[in-house]
């Protein structure tokens, strides 16, 4: 389902937004220094199949690591995420316990 869309990271919005047919998903954040803090996570109903929210957090963390970007999930649902998938919690600050 995100392979045929492309994520986008709106600097002017500051969010990440992922446009599937008319519904955006996006992701508000805040940079502040090396870190990204990952604010609210919104996914329409009408694309939250299984899988999607997993695969959005995946492709942004991808994007997000690609910049050398600490994350600081204040979000529950993305705190979440990076719980239950060990391999994001490399990019946590010095510190930083979820």
């Amino acid at each position: 389902m995100i392979d045929a869309a492309e994520l986008i990271d709106n600097d002017f919005l500051r969010q990440y937004e992922l446009k599937i047919d008319d519904h955006l998903a996006k992701i508000e954040y805040s940079l502040q220094e090396r870190k990204i803090f990952l604010t609210k996570l919104v996914i329409p109903d009408e694309i939250n199949a299984e899988g999607f929210s997993k695969e959005f957090l995946s492709a942004v963390f991808a994007q997000i690591e690609e910049r050398n970007l600490s994350i600081v999930p204040t979000s529950p649902e993305i705190a979440k995420f990076v719980r239950s998938n060990r391999k994001y919690k490399r990019m946590l600050p010095v510190g930083l316990r979820i």
